[in-house]
């Protein structure tokens, strides 16, 4: 008797330590508002720290090298949620099953090309451009190819450019996938990069990419090495008193990921 008594112990320890670590007590987070008090990993450097503090006063952080790095924290257990710019988050979740992004937005950003501010012209085109891909379906095929629901990006496009009218300097930075990042030949891909061929095809022109840091590009416009720029950059007043921005072509912010 006393054996048996001592081995039902044993097995309902057993059981115990077992549903500790497939997180059995825990309910899984499905909406933000389960958020509050939660640790966010962050990419280090950016304002994701800020904003998500400006919605979560009381949230706790882990810095991570990425946003890749960060996810993969909230994958693997190590912090509650990562906190980063909605589409490239919902990039990654399209990678990981175990993931997914929470549909509210900690902040909600609109994104744009910016010009020079003596570049009205120029500005005009990319807004013209943008209505006509919305218009004639080419900007949600853009959505799908670039954001897919599961997977990868699909290749980027052939789009056949001229050069009647010379060559528009495009600086990006090839590290925000998927609106610019390099391809596995180590080519400059993406969304903003495919809106950009775009552009170019609409004035006749041909296409030079110049690959930067992204805090180089808007001194890069301004000094005028490049004619307009575009690499997930959220229009803000501040900004748009440096630079010309583009009517919106994409509506983002700062999502939330967390484990399925």
């Amino acid at each position: 008797m006393k054996n048996r008594f001592v081995s039902l112990v044993v097995l309902f320890a057993m059981i115990a330590a077992v549903m500790a670590v497939a997180g059995c007590g825990s309910d899984p987070i499905t909406d933000i508002s389960q958020l509050a008090g939660k640790e966010f990993a962050v990419p280090s450097g950016t304002a994701a720290e800020d904003l998500v503090l400006s919605k979560f006063p009381d949230a706790k952080f882990k810095y991570y090298d990425t946003a890749l790095d960060a996810s993969l924290a909230v994958r693997d257990g190590k912090a509650d949620a990562a906190a980063y710019d909605q589409p490239i988050l919902k990039n990654i979740s399209a990678k990981y099953d175990e993931l997914t992004v929470l549909p509210q937005m900690i902040t909600v950003d609109n994104y744009g090309f910016a010009v020079g501010l003596d570049r009205p012209d120029l500005k005009a085109a990319i807004d013209q451009v943008v209505r006509e891909l919305n218009d004639n379906g080419t900007y949600a095929d853009m959505i799908k190819r670039w954001l897919p629901d599961k997977g990868n990006p699909a290749a980027m496009p052939v789009i056949e450019l001229d050069g009647t009218n010379g060559v528009l300097k495009f600086g990006t930075a090839a590290a925000t996938e998927p609106f610019s990042f390099l391809d596995e030949e180590k080519n400059v891909v993406g969304f903003d990069i495919e809106l950009a061929t775009h552009v170019a095809q609409k004035l006749g022109m041909g296409l030079d990419i110049v690959n930067m840091d992204f805090g180089q590009m808007i001194p890069a416009l301004q000094d005028g090495q490049v004619d307009m720029i575009g690499a997930c950059i959220t229009i803000t007043a501040e900004r748009a008193e440096l630079v010309l921005f583009s009517e919106p072509y994409y509506e983002g912010g700062i999502a939330a990921l967390v484990k399925k």
